[in-house]
This record gives C-alpha cells, sequence and structure tokens, in this order.
C-alpha cells in the first residue's frame, strides 16, 4: 500500500498509485496524459500538488484556472510555457511566430490556434530533451477557452515524448471539457477513510456513531470533512452542524455547504481584512503588488493576519485563496456597490499601457450604467483579443462593450460584432441572444446584411436543410444593395447551401440561387479566382452546362496560380474550395482539376498552419489518389486528416472512409457508416449525403456482384440528389440494371449520363459515356466502344475506371465466346485491382479469369504493406531526404515522434537507417542521404 504524505490524501491510494504510474511512464521516456475529474473538494488539488512533489529530476509547470467573467486569451497557457520561453527562437519560424503574437509578444496575423498548439507542442518538447517535462493544469474548467483547446490539442498528440500532462476538472462545471483523455474519477471517502480523515483534525477521538453520522452528512468529502471540523473537538461534533443548514434543515450539497461556511468565517473577519479579500477575488491573476496598491486605493491597511489566521489566503509574492470556493464566497458575499468600488479601485491603478485589456475589463466592471468610454475601451481589448486569435475572447468583451453603449447605433453594431465572434467560437446559443440584441436596434444597411448572414449561418450549422439558402440569399441582395465585395461571396455561399440540401429545382434550389447570383449586379469580391467562380457555377446551374464549362476553366487557371499574400486571403481561398470542387469533379469530371486544387489547398494550409482546414484538404486529396487506384496514398491521407480532426476535437470526416471501403469491397466497414450517415441525413435534412450513400453503396454492390442491390442503391443515390452524385449514381445504376436485366432503365439512366458529360472535355466524361453505351451495345460497335472507354480514361487518369472498364470488356468478351481476347483485358483488371487492394472487383476478375480456363497467381505482400499509414508517411519524407524537425512541421508531430515511428519502420522493414528507406520503399537507391544522426539533430 501506497502511504499518503498529505492528511487531505488519506483514502486515496488508489489514486496516488495513478499518477505514479504517470511519473513512471514519464521517467522511461514516455508520454501520458490525465484528466482528474470529481466535485468541488474531493482533491483534486492536493493530487496534483502529489504528482508535483513525488516528480524528481523532471521539469514541472503549472497552469491554474480561476473563475472569473474575464476572458484573457491563451493567459493560462502563457503560464504553462513561461518557464521555457528562451527557447522560442529555437522553433521553425511558423510555429514561433504564431506563438509570439498569441502572447502578445510580437504583433502579426491572428495566429491560427493548433498551429499554437503545435508551437507549444514543440515547445514542451525541446525543453525534454534535458528533463522530462510534466504539466499541471488546475481548475482546468476555468482556463480560458482557447488556452484550454490549445492544452487539449498537445495531450492529444503527445505520443512518443517524455512530457506528461495532468488535468484537474471539477465536475459539472467542466461539461465535456477533455473527454476522451484517460480519467480518474474521485469519488467521496469511504466510511473507513473518511474517518481515519477526521482524526487527523479533531481533537480527541470520535464515537463511531458520530463519525459515521458526520461523514454521511459530508457525503464522504474530504475538502468538507476538514473545514467543518476546523477548530471544533469531538464533544462539538457529538452535537452535529445544524448551524451549516438552510432554513428548514436542508443542508443542501455539500459544495455549497462548504461555502456557507467559509462565508460565515469571512462575516466575523474586519471590514478591512474583509475588503482586502474583495480585491483579491475580484483580481483572477493575483498579483500581490496590484492588490496593495488597489487597497491604498481604497485608503485600506493591507491587513491579511486575521484571513491568513482562518485558513482563508495566502500571501506571497502572488495570492491564493485556500480553495475556489472562498473566493466565490467572497465576491458573492459582497454588495453590488462593494464589487463596483473594488473594480474601479483595480482599474484605477492597473497600467493602462503594460495591461489595458484587464484595465477596461474592471472600468466596465465599475460601471452601474452606460458609458461610452468603457464601451470604446472594451472594444479595443475585443480587437486586440482577435489579434491574438482568441476568439472566445473577443465575443465576451464586445458583449460586455454593447451592454454598456449609451448609444442605439453603436450598441447594435457592438452587439451584432459580438454575435459574429460568439458564432466563431462554437457558441451558436450565445450568438442568436446577442443577434436579437443588435435587431432591436437601429441598424445599417450593412449591418442589416450581416444580421442576415449570420442567422442563416447559425441555422446552417444546425441543420443542414433547405431553410438557410433563402436568407442567405437574402443577405447577398441586401450587401449587394449596399454596395458591398461580400455580396458575391454569400451567393456562393447560399449556392452551398442548396448543394448540401440536394436542392436544384424549385424557389429555393441551386438554379434559382444562381440565376438570383448571376442577375444581381453584385460588384467585385476582391478575388478574381472567387468571382469567376461564382460566374462559372451560376451559369452551370442556370444556363447548362455547355454555357458554365468554359467559364469553369478559366476560374481553375486562377484558383491554382492567384497569388494569396496574405493568411486571411488564404484562409477565404480556402472557403472557396468545397463549391469549386463540386464543380470541377460533379460537372466537369475533372480528375486533373481535383488534384490540382486540393494538392494547393494541403500545402496552404499545412502552410498557413490551418489545421482545422487541413483535415478536409486531406480527405479531397485523398479521394483523388483513391481515383488514381493509389488506395495506400489515400489511406495515409484520410488517417491524417482523422487524426488531425481527432486532436483538435472535431468529429473524423467518414465520407473518404466510405468510398475507400466502397472500392476496397469492404462491406461490413461501409454498411455501418452508411447507416449512421443515412440517420444523419434524415435528422438533419442533408438530402446530399444521402445521394452520396446511394452512390456509394452502387460502387460496394457492383464490386460485389449484387447487382439488384446496386441497382436499388445507385437508384437512391439519383432520386436524393440533384448536384454532387447524380452522374456517378447514374454510372453505377447504368452497370446494376444492365446486369439485371433492366434494360429501359439502363437506357434512361444512360440518356441522363450522355446529356451531363456532354460539355465535359474530359477523358474520364467522354470514358463514362462510352462505357455505358458500351454496356448496351452488340458486336463491332460494343468492341469500339470499350477500347474508346479505356483509351478516355486513360488520358483522365482515373485507374480505377480503367481497370474497371477492362473487367467489363474481358466479362463482355468471354460471354462473346471470346477467351483468348477476354484473358488479357481480364488479367489487366485483376493486376490493377489486385495493386489496388480493390479486392471485391479483383475477386470478381479471379473468377472471370478462372472461367477462360487462366490460373491466378496470389499477390505476395510487400514488407511495407505492414506499416501503418503514418509509419509509412515518415517514411517516405525521410526518404526523399527531410530532417526530423520538417517531418515533425509537415505533419504536426514533434521530432521525437518522428523519431519514434521511424524506428518501428527500421525494425518493421529489416533496415538499420535512413538511408536504406529509397530501396526499401521501392525507390531508388538515395546514396546522398546525410547519415542518421545529422538528420536526427538537424
Amino acid at each position: 500500500m501506497i502511504a499518503s504524505p498529505l492528511p487531505d490524501l488519506v483514502g486515496r491510494q488508489r489514486e496516488c498509485a495513478a499518477l505514479d504510474e504517470l511519473l513512471a511512464g514519464l521517467s522511461e521516456g514516455g508520454s501520458s496524459t490525465l484528466v482528474v475529474r470529481g466535485e468541488a473538494g474531493m482533491g483534486k488539488s492536493v493530487l496534483l500538488e502529489y504528482a508535483a512533489a513525488q516528480a524528481s529530476r523532471v521539469k514541472v509547470t503549472w497552469a491554474h484556472g480561476i473563475e472569473a467573467d474575464m476572458e484573457l486569451p491563451y493567459a493560462s497557457l502563457h503560464q504553462v510555457c513561461t518557464p521555457f520561453l528562451g527557447e522560442l527562437d529555437e522553433l521553425p519560424e511558423p510555429q514561433r511566430d504564431a506563438l509570439r503574437v498569441a502572447f502578445g509578444i510580437a504583433a502579426g496575423d491572428p495566429p491560427d490556434r493548433f498551429l499554437v498548439g503545435l508551437a507549444v507542442l514543440s515547445l514542451l518538447t525541446r525543453a525534454s530533451e534535458t528533463r522530462p517535462v510534466l504539466v499541471l493544469v488546475d481548475d482546468a474548467q476555468w482556463l480560458d477557452q482557447v488556452s484550454l483547446q490549445t492544452l487539449e490539442f498537445v495531450a492529444r498528440r503527445l505520443l512518443a515524448e517524455p512530457v506528461a500532462m495532468a488535468f484537474a476538472v471539477r465536475d459539472p462545471e467542466g461539461g465535456s471539457a477533455l473527454n476522451g483523455l484517460p480519467t480518474l474519477r474521485l469519488e467521496g471517502l469511504d466510511t473507513t477513510a473518511a474517518g481515519q480523515l477526521l482524526e487527523t483534525v479533531v481533537g480527541g477521538r470520535l464515537e463511531k456513531r458520530v463519525r459515521d453520522r458526520f461523514v454521511t452528512e459530508m457525503d464522504g468529502n474530504p475538502l468538507a470533512l476538514l473545514e467543518f471540523s476546523r477548530g471544533r473537538s469531538a464533544a462539538e461534533l457529538a452535537y452535529g452542524l445544524d448551524s451549516s443548514a438552510r432554513p428548514g434543515g436542508d443542508y443542501g450539497p455539500v459544495a455549497g455547504r462548504v461555502e456557507r461556511d467559509f462565508a460565515g468565517r469571512i462575516g466575523s473577519l474586519p471590514a478591512a481584512t474583509r475588503t482586502l479579500l474583495l480585491i483579491a477575488a475580484a483580481e483572477p491573476v493575483g498579483d500581490a503588488r496590484l492588490l496593495v496598491r488597489a487597497a491604498a486605493r481604497l485608503d485600506i491597511v493591507p491587513y491579511a493576519a486575521p484571513a491568513k489566521a482562518a485558513g482563508l489566503i495566502e500571501f506571497g509574492e502572488s495570492v491564493r485563496f485556500r480553495h475556489p470556493l472562498v473566493r466565490s464566497a467572497v465576491y458573492q458575499g459582497a454588495t453590488a456597490e462593494e464589487r463596483r468600488a473594488v473594480h474601479r479601485a483595480l482599474a484605477d491603478v492597473t497600467d493602462p499601457v503594460l495591461d489595458p485589456d484587464r484595465r477596461a475589463w474592471h472600468a466596465a466592471q465599475a460601471t452601474d450604467g452606460p458609458d461610452e468610454d468603457v464601451a470604446a475601451g472594451l472594444e479595443q481589448a475585443a480587437d486586440r483579443a482577435r489579434q491574438r486569435g482568441g476568439i472566445a475572447a473577443e465575443a465576451v468583451l464586445l458583449e460586455r462593450a454593447a451592454e454598456v453603449t449609451p448609444d442605439a447605433w453603436a450598441r447594435g453594431r457592438r452587439a451584432l460584432a459580438a454575435a459574429e465572434a460568439h458564432f466563431s467560437a462554437a457558441a451558436p446559443d450565445r450568438a442568436t441572444e446577442l443577434a436579437t440584441v443588435a435587431e432591436l436596434c437601429p441598424l445599417s444597411t450593412l449591418d442589416r446584411a450581416r444580421l442576415a448572414r449570420l442567422r442563416a449561418r447559425i441555422l446552417f450549422a444546425r441543420s443542414r436543410g433547405d431553410e438557410a439558402a433563402p436568407l442567405l440569399l437574402e443577405a447577398a441582395a441586401q450587401f449587394t444593395a449596399a454596395g458591398s465585395p461580400l455580396a458575391r461571396e454569400t451567393y456562393l455561399e447560399a449556392i452551398s447551401a442548396t448543394i448540401f440540401a440536394g436542392l436544384v429545382h424549385g424557389p429555393t434550389g441551386a438554379r434559382a440561387a444562381a440565376i438570383a447570383a448571376r442577375d444581381s449586379g453584385a460588384p467585385p469580391s476582391g478575388s478574381q479566382a472567387a468571382d469567376r467562380l461564382l460566374d462559372g457555377v451560376a451559369a452551370l446551374l442556370a444556363d447548362g452546362n455547355e454555357a458554365g464549362a468554359p467559364v469553369l476553366r478559366d476560374a481553375l487557371d486562377l484558383l491554382v496560380h492567384e497569388e494569396l499574400g496574405t493568411r486571411e486571403a488564404v484562409m477565404r481561398w480556402l472557403l472557396l474550395l468545397p463549391v469549386a470542387l463540386e464543380a470541377f469533379i460533379h460537372y466537369a469530371w475533372d480528375l486533373h482539376a481535383w488534384d490540382a486544387l486540393s494538392s494547393r489547398a494541403v500545402r496552404l494550409a499545412r502552410d498557413v498552419g490551418a489545421l482545422g482546414a487541413l483535415p478536409p484538404a486531406l480527405i479531397y486529396a485523398g479521394g483523388v489518389h483513391i481515383h488514381y487506384g493509389n488506395f495506400a496514398e489515400a489511406d495515409r491521407m484520410i488517417d491524417e486528416a482523422d487524426a488531425l480532426s481527432a486532436a483538435t476535437g472535431h468529429a473524423p470526416h467518414k465520407y473518404a472512409t466510405l468510398v475507400l471501403a466502397a472500392w476496397r469491397g469492404e462491406a461490413e466497414v461501409a454498411t455501418g457508416i452508411i447507416d449512421e450517415a443515412r440517420q444523419r441525413a434524415e435528422q438533419t435534412g442533408e438530402v446530399s449525403l444521402l445521394g452520396a450513400t446511394g452512390y456509394i453503396q452502387g460502387v460496394l454492390f457492383n464490386g460485389l456482384g449484387r447487382y439488384e442491390e446496386a441497382l436499388a442503391a445507385a437508384r437512391t443515390g439519383i432520386e436524393h440528389d440533384g448536384f454532387n452524385f447524380t452522374g456517378l449514381s447514374l454510372v453505377e445504376h447504368v452497370e446494376a440494371a444492365t446486369r439485371c436485366g433492366e434494360l429501359d432503365q439502363a437506357r434512361a439512366s444512360l440518356a441522363r449520363l450522355i446529356e451531363l458529360t456532354r460539355a465535359a472535355e474530359s477523358g474520364w466524361a467522354r470514358g463514362a459515356a462510352a462505357r455505358g453505351q458500351a454496356l448496351l451495345a452488340d458486336g463491332d460497335t460494343a468492341d469500339r466502344l470499350y477500347r474508346a472507354a479505356i483509351e478516355e480514361f486513360e488520358r483522365g487518369g482515373v485507374a480505377v475506371e480503367v481497370a474497371r472498364t477492362h473487367l467489363l470488356y474481358g466479362e463482355w468478351l468471354r460471354r462473346s465466346q471470346r477467351r483468348s481476347s477476354a484473358r488479357k483485358h481480364l488479367r489487366t483488371a485483376h493486376e490493377m485491382f489486385d495493386g489496388m487492394r480493390a479486392h471485391a472487383f479483383a475477386e470478381r476478375a479471379r473468377r472471370e479469369l478462372l472461367a477462360t480456363g487462366e490460373h491466378v497467381r496470389e499477390r505476395e505482400d510487400r514488407p511495407t504493406s505492414a506499416l501503418t499509414p503514418q509509419e509509412f508517411q515518415v517514411a517516405a519524407l525521410a526518404a526523399d531526404g527531410m530532417t526530423n524537425a520538417k517531418i515533425g512541421a509537415e505533419l504536426f508531430i514533434s521530432p521525437h515522434t518522428v523519431e519514434w515511428h521511424l524506428r518501428k519502420v527500421y525494425m518493421k522493414l529489416g533496415i538499420n537507417s535512413r538511408r536504406a528507406l529509397p530501396g526499401a520503399l521501392g525507390d531508388a537507391p538515395a546514396d546522398d542521404l546525410p547519415d542518421e544522426d545529422t538528420m536526427r539533430s538537424a
């Protein structure tokens, strides 16, 4: 048994052992994370202090969350990083710059919070090179939002670094914070342990009956047991704790009772000491010098001895309350006028140059009515928070600014800005409330348009149905009337909303939105690529493929080559990607355009550290590789996207996983995800998702030779989709219908397919039309069409369709009694599908080959097949000559993790250095690669 070093840890042997295990892993050079959860007073902070005391030969850094209305971006993260800021200049430039801007050390574009997270990961990793690092975060539920999100990102990316993290989270206030990380949940002490704890602080031995009753009343809460027994004898406890009960004998929750007990102690203190405590409670940073200056401003002698004697507070260079419940009791126990006076004093003594944001906040708390000077100060603080990437802080500051703004016009403008910031900070309910405040105020024409767009975005975020598009169109028309460059961007957004809803026709459909955009006369947006894309999409939907295709080709050139000088320009470009790809994939049938756009998106997202935009970009790029037949590369991209999504707290992107599973013939994998997606589509009204699942199941069941199921699935894809997957679903439907003998259905779908592909000048489009015609033709005509389809698909680079056409052609040749010719095409199909690992289609080809009398050899796995997707990606980058540091920056992992992956790669491939990687991966030997030590340390 482990002996608890502090009285507060009596009965916590199991919990201490969990922290000992965390530290043991750290001493062995590994990473680990633990979240300690429990109600107030359960001993979470004491357990973190235990970990710090046990951490010998370890660098320990702390962050303490403090309950306060004030939200200062990255304040808590700065606490964690302060001991290591001397290493800041050693970080890669994008990471270094992001962290400097976040901490207010330098000016610059607002940093991506995930790039800041990567910078913190790199900083902690560098610090751990000399000694392991232990990060302890107490009261994590009260960290500023962006600090908590960043530290959570770091915790999820730790893998092979000698860095450990332990968080303490109070329930229920902690909500879903840090969910999914390893958790240790604290419950009340059992009767025996609680009795032992009581006897360490109570004078005299307690009778068992008295002890058990007292423990029951306290729910085994260690803080309650200690505080209610403090200074009381065993005899006093024997008579109960009626003084802690509320009227009627209701004791209420334990935390509330402890807070009332603290309030009773506070009430007995001298008035000057109570005011001193109130200053400390109102100033969350705990700066003792600031407290002294504020006390002087109030003509208070800073006499803290009575509070220290009562066990309520500790004074040193910083001020710390014994427990957050003491701070709460002090602040809530004061009158509103007393709180305002203290905040006024704090505002007066806070440096307006060094700490303008805190000064503005205290000034706001000190006012009891509208005050334009205070509101302007808060608005300026909000702008500084935005520049540092603190969207949540910006929202809170703007909201308070609106509350104290006397002028109705200015109040409406600030309330609208606060609503937009809350929406960007993923707080749609608060955004809706502030939007209502703004709506009740007079607004300019431009602000009315912003309000309409915000309401539409909130609606679209909650449900991908058809309600948002009309509101977006209304907002776009208002922007046009105001002469705003936001008009064209909003029209594109409206069209995108109709795409998700699966609507083409009708007053709220994509075609109506396109006609409105085309006829609007909206001013230029400032981006030629965006303007030309809108022109192309509008022409495509309003006037047909032949009118839209040439304009889209012009837009493609601009999208690929347009110079993007700022991070904001990059982010706006990335927002165009979904609509652009929908047009180029599903209307232009242009795989090369898909490749060019998605590759640029991945590169741009990596370059600016836009980790929120990188996963969808990787998914788009993975889709390209699926059609190129490079399933392994697609798998690596999907794996990286899912890992980044998990680290950033987002759901994985399942569409690409589904498409890949369908082409591989993995029915069990696909079916579960499809059922889940269908339920989501029905709940949210996202009709296009039903179209996607119909197409995907069409591929899956055609590959498996289950043609009747493929027919029904593809029909669903056609019926529930008017934009995205209609063409691809038609391809599946033609094949399934011909195999099921439903030739009328096949001819009808083929006619639609030919119409859709006519204007597309791509091999993919011409190949799809030719193969559909071949399936319904005979004799020399079919023969010619199959050959033409193969040539066109090869020209378009669509390897999966090349292989599939060889398979269909071979099947037709065998049934035409041309076995020799059939073997050639079936062999090609089998080799291609087998190399891709398209198992179902490969099995179809194998069966057909066997029917021709051909012997099919089993494929031998290469050693690289044992590598995980990320191991292969790390190995490939190392084989290209990248150093560990550059690989880490590319993949958003630490150099330690890169080295850890490489060691596993060497073991699996049977090699001992990166010099052997090119040959082991199937590339040419690279004799000019530097040695291992150079690449590791560079």
